[in-house]
C-alpha cells in the first residue's frame, strides 16, 4: 500500500469525522424544521367539522419526538468524536521523539537514502519505481529480488541527483513475465509532532511526511 503526505484514510474503522457529523446533523436538523412546520400548518388549517383523528395525531407526535431525539443523539455523537479525537492526541505525545516505521514517501535532498524493502517469496526479479510528488515516474531501476534495506543513490542513468523532494518509491515483484506484488518501501523516521485533523490523529515525521497512527509499524529509540 502506499502513502501519501495527504494521507488516505485507511481499512481501520474510526468514529464519523467532526465536519461530516455536523453537515449530517445540520440536515437533519432543516428536516426537522420542515416537519414541525408542516404540523404546526396543519394544526391550523385542519376543518373544524373534520379534525384530525387522535390516533393520526398521536402517530405524528411521535415522529416529532423521534426527530428531535435523533438531532440530539448526531449532536452528542459530534462532540464523542471530537473528544475521541483529542484524546489519541494526549495518549500519542509520547510517540514525539520516537523513531518510526512505516510505509511512507521518501525525502531526498540530495544524499543517499536508506530503506527497506519487500520482495514476493516466489519472484525471480524485482524491480524500484520512482515517482515524484505528482505520481510521475521518474526512475525504475532493477534490485535483487531479496526483502531487506538498501540504499537508494537518487541519481539518474547519468549520475545527475534528482532534483530535491518528496518521492513515493514501491518495488514490483515478477515471476516471469508477470507482476505478482507490489510494495511500498518502509522508511524509518522520526515523530515530531501529533496533530488531531478531521477526528484522526496524524503523525508528523521529520522529514514532513504525514501518517495515520495506526499506520505506525513499529517504534524505537532514537538513534545515537
Amino acid at each position: 500500500m502506499e502513502i501519501t503526505p495527504a494521507t488516505q484514510p485507511t481499512a481501520t474503522a474510526r468514529s464519523q469525522p467532526a465536519s461530516q457529523a455536523a453537515e449530517a446533523t445540520s440536515a437533519l436538523s432543516s428536516d426537522f424544521q420542515t416537519f414541525l412546520t408542516m404540523l404546526t400548518t396543519q394544526l391550523k388549517n385542519q376543518d373544524p367539522l373534520n379534525p384530525i383523528e387522535s390516533a393520526d395525531f398521536a402517530v405524528q407526535l411521535a415522529t416529532f419526538s423521534s426527530v428531535e431525539q435523533q438531532v440530539k443523539t448526531n449532536d452528542l455523537l459530534t462532540d464523542l468524536s471530537n473528544q475521541f479525537g483529542s484524546l489519541g492526541v494526549a495518549q500519542l505525545s509520547g510517540w514525539i521523539g520516537l523513531e518510526a516505521r512505516a510505509h511512507a514517501p521518501v525525502v531526498f535532498d540530495g544524499a543517499p537514502v536508506s530503506f527497506d524493502i519487500h520482495v514476493a517469496a516466489q519472484a525471480d526479479r524485482a524491480e524500484l519505481v520512482v515517482r515524484n510528488a505528482q505520481g510521475v515516474e521518474v526512475q525504475r531501476n532493477i534490485v535483487a529480488p531479496v526483502s531487506g534495506e538498501i540504499e537508494w543513490a537518487g541519481v539518474n542513468q547519468t549520475g545527475t541527483p534528482l532534483p530535491p523532494g518528496t518521492y513515493n518509491i514501491t518495488v514490483e515483484s515478477f515471476t516471469g513475465n508477470d507482476l505478482s506484488e507490489t510494495h511500498a518501501v518502509e522508511i524509518q523516521s522520526r515523530i515530531i509532532e501529533a496533530r488531531n485533523v478531521d477526528g484522526q490523529t496524524v503523525l508528523v515525521l521529520e522529514g514532513g511526511q504525514q501518517i495515520l497512527a495506526d499506520e505506525i509499524l513499529g517504534l524505537s529509540e532514537p538513534t545515537a
